[in-house]
């Protein structure tokens, strides 16, 4: 089943945000446009080079009024070793959820059972607590943040232009189309 237009579940965790120990809720997400992101653990290889992208693009993403929440399996004391010691992990001031007991990654359907770890998911949700857009990516395969941040601006379009649509490769500013029967055919 499609994850897509569902309202996010409830959820309370443990989270690092700026240095310090915070609770974070599935209310927390609402309101606002929100970015949850799925990675398998702590202490790795590809994770530590999305979690920095993220990092370097947090500003951008904060222009748009959108919230990070990183999540993984560890918990929020391994959250902070590891945001002690990687200086990309360092430069993370967005938040960083942990999912020890799985119940996030279950919610959002991404837990691997077998490995006790998450998929690499990336979902948007808009600020009614909806999912509008899921993004799985296969263990080794890293996921970039300016195209997510493309992918966020085209879900806030959309949201805020009914009866438009982005197509493929739009970026802010360009055409958008509206569908009607006259475009049958004719793209």
């Amino acid at each position: 089943m499609s994850l897509i237009n569902t309202e996010i579940k409830p959820f309370k965790a443990q989270a690092l945000k700026s240095g310090q120990f915070i609770e974070v809720s599935d209310a927390d997400l609402k309101g606002k446009w929100s970015v949850v992101f799925f990675y398998p653990a702590d202490f790795t290889f590809v994770c530590p080079t999305e979690l920095e992208d993220l990092a370097d693009n947090y500003a951008e993403f904060q222009k748009l009024g959108v919230e990070i929440y990183s999540v993984s399996t560890d918990t929020h004391f391994a959250h902070k070793a590891w945001h002690d010691t990687s200086d990309a992990i360092g430069k993370i001031n967005y938040t960083m959820i942990g999912d020890p007991t799985g119940l996030i990654s279950r919610n959002f359907e991404v837990m691997i059972e077998e490995a006790g770890l998450a998929d690499r998911g990336t979902f948007v949700i808009d600020p009614q607590g909806k999912i509008q857009i899921v993004e799985l990516n296969a263990g080794g395969i890293g996921r970039d943040a300016s195209e997510l941040l493309r992918k966020v601006k085209a879900a806030q379009y959309v949201a805020s232009h009914p009866g438009e649509v982005c197509p493929a490769k739009w970026k802010e500013g360009e055409k958008t189309l509206a569908p009607s029967l006259d475009l049958v055919g004719k793209i």
